[in-house]
């Protein structure tokens, strides 16, 4: 957890500076087109500030209030970071149609390009290092942040293409369209950081987790686990929840079946990478289960096991045993 404080308040220190860089440059030029970079900046400012707090609500222990922990508001902290690159995309985008019929002169174009420049440059190196280290510590507010500031550095890309228009092609009302077109990319990255946030809140399906959990359950399968299926999983910031139901044969006492599910939770916590609580209801076996059932030297079968039905998404999802799949018999 100290990795991911340290991260965020680096991204925060250079954000602070990186955001004064360009309102210098706004300054210098008066060019709506650097506004739209220096208003992102300060969405920068605000979101690492607001990350930080995420992640350190994100480390409190469970209470009687939380009994999942605090993870999950790494999700909000998202919704507020893509909530405010939005205002601010839409902001700009009136700002730059006023100025359309309305232009003004653009002032230091070159001078205004270098400062953008470097302070793109920057923001790609830290975001390209975020993203790389989010995902090593399964954190979506860090990999969120730094996404955000691949999208800076790719907007500051496009204003130095388009300030270098401006210089050769002293057009007034050039600048107020190219900042329309920054404009509406701020937008849709707003956009798409809120619905991947409302996603997570609403506990939306994470198709990814899930088939990683199967494909370790189903490559390291035992005999005695005859099928698993309704497995859902939940994630909590650096947790993933799963709940499942877990088919053994019936003629296991309680030990047995506690050993089985412990074993389970031992070899997911050990490959998936990244902590799994598991939520497992035994089902005992039934005879109907026997053609498609491993165990060895069964006292109980009731005919010769006959298909070989894989693990995967389609029928360990399902609220059914597998004898129940029309499409997997």
């Amino acid at each position: 957890m100290q990795q991911k404080r340290t991260i965020v308040l680096i991204a925060l220190a250079v954000s602070v500076v990186l955001m004064l860089a360009k309102f210098g440059a706004y300054f210098i030029t008066t060019s709506n087109f650097i506004l739209t970079d220096a208003a992102e900046s300060v969405v920068n400012v605000l979101a690492s500030a607001f990350a930080f707090f995420s992640i350190y609500l994100s480390s409190q222990p469970r209470d009687i209030n939380h009994p999942y922990g605090h993870g999950k508001v790494e999700f909000f902290s998202v919704f507020i970071e893509g909530t405010l690159i939005t205002i601010a995309g839409v902001t700009i985008l009136f700002k730059s149609a006023y100025n359309l019929f309305y232009p003004h002169e653009v002032h230091n174009v070159v001078k205004g390009a270098i400062i953008i420049g470097i302070t793109g440059a920057i923001n790609g190196g830290l975001g390209f290092y975020m993203i790389a280290r989010g995902k090593s510590l399964n954190s979506i507010t860090i990999e969120a942040d730094g996404r955000h500031l691949l999208t800076d550095m790719v907007t500051s890309g496009g204003l130095v293409v388009g300030l270098s228009l401006m210089y050769f092609l002293p057009y007034l009302w050039l600048d107020s369209v190219l900042s329309m077109g920054v404009a509406i990319y701020i937008v849709i990255t707003g956009y798409k950081l809120i619905r991947r946030s409302v996603g997570g809140l609403m506990d939306e399906a994470d198709f990814d987790t899930v088939e990683h959990i199967v494909k370790i359950m189903s490559d390291n399968r035992k005999d005695a686990w005859i099928d698993v299926h309704n497995l859902r999983a939940q994630n909590y910031g650096h947790e993933v929840h799963i709940d499942c139901h877990l088919t053994l044969p019936n003629y296991f006492d309680l030990i047995q079946v506690h050993e089985e599910v412990k074993s389970v939770e031992d070899l997911v916590n050990r490959d998936a990478g990244q902590h799994v609580e598991f939520f497992i209801h035994t089902d005992p076996c039934l005879p109907k289960c026997c053609h498609y059932c491993n165990m060895p030297n069964c006292p109980i079968r009731a005919e010769a096991k006959r298909i070989e039905i894989p693990w995967n998404m389609e029928n360990t999802t399902r609220n059914a045993k597998h004898f129940e799949l029309d499409g997997a018999v």
